[in-house]
Order: C-alpha cells, then sequence, then structure tokens
C-alpha cells in the first residue's frame, strides 16, 4: 500500500497529543461499528460499501463511500465506469495503488496514481467517466482506491461543476506524538496544518498509517461528526478501545478528540494498520437520493433525470470518447 510514504516519520511535524481530561473535554466513544458488505461498480470493478446500513443522519454531509479493491488484476481485467451524470454534490476519487483517468464534460480530467486525489464538483450537473489506462488494462497489476460521496448544502447544489487535481505531495504530512503514524491530510485540518482540499462545507479527509503497536490520539473538531474506516489490518478505537478490522467503518460519538491504536501483529501482506478518518459539520437539510442524483427533494431528482435525458446536462466531449478494439 504505498500511496504516499516518509521513511523517516520523526522528521515530520507531530500532531499535539489532546489535553488532559479537564471539564467539557471528553475523548469519542464508539457509537457504531458495521461491516462493509462487497459488491461490483460500473463494468465490474469490486468494491466494498463502507456506508450500507448506516443511519444517513450519522454520516451527514456524507453520502455514500467505496472501497475500490484492493484488487491484482490479471491481464485484460481492469474495468470502470461508461459515462454518467451527477448532481447536486461532489465525488472525491483518492487512489491508494495504481492509476485511474478521469475525464468529464467541462473540461476536468486527467490520470492519478499513488496517493492523489481527484475531487469533482458535479454541481448544477455534469457527465464524467472514470476508467484504468490502456497500459494497466493490457498489464494488469495491483489496484485500490475509495470514492467518497460528499453532499452540497441546498445553498450550493446549483454552483458551477469544478476539478481540483490534488497531487500526493500537496497533502499536509504528520505524525503522531509517538513518531509511530503517517497521517496524510488531503482536505480539512488536523494539529493546526492544512490539506488542499477545498471544501463547501466544513470536513476533515485523512489517510493514516500505524506500524504496529502504534497509537494516534487527535484533536478533532466538536462541530464535526467524526468516522473511520479500516482500509487494512487490525487495531482499537475510541475511549473504550473497541477491537476492528479490515472492511469496518466506526461512527464515533461527541467529543474533542479521538483515538486509534494499531495491534502489535499485523497480518503479513498488510504489515500496517491503514485507516480513512473523515469528518464534516452536518448540513442537516432534507436529502433525496437517486441513482447519480443527491437534492434535497424527489421532485428535484426527478427533474434531474428529465434534465439529463434532455441533453441539459451536457454532451460528451467526442475528442475524449475512446474506442476499445
Amino acid at each position: 500500500m504505498p500511496a504516499l510514504t516518509v521513511a523517516d516519520l520523526t522528521v515530520l511535524p507531530r500532531i499535539p497529543e489532546p489535553a488532559g481530561p479537564r471539564v467539557g473535554v471528553t475523548e469519542r466513544g464508539v457509537r457504531t461499528v458495521t461491516t462493509a458488505p462487497q459488491g461490483y461498480e460500473g463494468e465490474g470493478f469490486p468494491v466494498r460499501r463502507a456506508f450500507a446500513g448506516v443511519d444517513l443522519a450519522l454520516l451527514d454531509p456524507f453520502i455514500h463511500m467505496d472501497q475500490m479493491g484492493e484488487v491484482e488484476y490479471a491481464p485484460g481485467e481492469p474495468k470502470g465506469t461508461a459515462w454518467h451524470p451527477h448532481r447536486g454534490f461532489e465525488t472525491v476519487t483518492y487512489i491508494i495503488d495504481g492509476t485511474f483517468e478521469h475525464a468529464d464534460n467541462h473540461g476536468g480530467g486527467g490520470s492519478i496514481t499513488n496517493g492523489d486525489t481527484q475531487w469533482m464538483t458535479a454541481g448544477g450537473g455534469v457527465l464524467h467517466i472514470e476508467r484504468p489506462p490502456e497500459a494497466l488494462v493490457a498489464s494488469g497489476g495491483l489496484f485500490h482506491g475509495l470514492q467518497l460521496w460528499v453532499n452540497l448544502p441546498q445553498a450550493q447544489k446549483w454552483v458551477q461543476p469544478r476539478y481540483q487535481d490534488l497531487r500526493s505531495g500537496q497533502a499536509a504530512l504528520l505524525t503522531s506524538a509517538d513518531a509511530g503514524t503517517l497521517v496524510r491530510v488531503i482536505a480539512g485540518e488536523i494539529g493546526g496544518h492544512e490539506g488542499p482540499g477545498s471544501t463547501y462545507t466544513p470536513m476533515t479527509m485523512a489517510h493514516a498509517s500505524l506500524e504496529p503497536g502504534a497509537a494516534l490520539h487527535l484533536p478533532w473538531d466538536p462541530e464535526q461528526n467524526a468516522l473511520l474506516y479500516v482500509l487494512s489490518g487490525d487495531g482499537t478505537v475510541g475511549a473504550e478501545r473497541r477491537p476492528v478490522r479490515t472492511g469496518q467503518l466506526v461512527v464515533f460519538g461527541p467529543g474533542e478528540s479521538l483515538r486509534v491504536a494499531a495491534d502489535p501483529g499485523q497480518e503479513g501482506r498488510h504489515p500496517k494498520l491503514e485507516v480513512l478518518l473523515l469528518g464534516g459539520r452536518p448540513i442537516r437539510e432534507p436529502v433525496a437520493w437517486g441513482g447519480p442524483f443527491v437534492m434535497n427533494t424527489q421532485q428535484e431528482v426527478r427533474e434531474a433525470m428529465v434534465d439529463f435525458h434532455a441533453g441539459r446536462l451536457g454532451a460528451i466531449p467526442a475528442e475524449r470518447v475512446r474506442t476499445r478494439t
């Protein structure tokens, strides 16, 4: 799991330990732990549905998240998605291993690889496509990533689409107090260090790699919720040190700090505990979700579908259509 690595964690800025217990300061406990079911997306690439079975009110402002892979493709096997529409939210695609290409009908797009992030704001409407490059299709290889859907507040659902190309080297790199964890801050702020992602609603997104036996105790904005998804490995979370493993989502309760620790022994193929940390200030607005559209009412979802079929979300750029033989 390469993403972005650092040989010597001791050279990185350290995340300050949250202040000791005092009146009104609490370490977040665990509200729920759920295990993501496995399925398929697009043309058939395997995913884990990280948010399946979790109340949307606990996830707000997040809507949906897939862990794509981890899968070792044989030659000819890598798959993507066909052109499809979105309206009313943002897609955030983070690639840990492998390479993925993106194109949309507003000129956004490019290729992202180990540790890169593409952040697409669908806003009032966009068409896009995601796919592996021809070289990966021909050769096969390891592929692993995440796609997160972030809701937009009603006031921003009709903004102009935009695309952020966030290279791995732009992430803020931090370590824990014990220098046993690499934290890559992609959006939001942790320990006074900000990630490069620009967001419409206040949120935090970070990928942490914990060495066996390492512990990470983070200050966390009390106005944001707190989620942790285990990409791989075994450990414990929360004030009660609850056990977690690969493919599980943790929803934390309220508080001003959160804790995660890696078990001393990890599975050989994944020597570290790898977790995604998410937090967001809840929007607290009605959510009407229909396929690729996330709006406030079912009528708006129906209108989005009508607009798509009428061509009002735009056309597929001819020069971006790739023909396979």
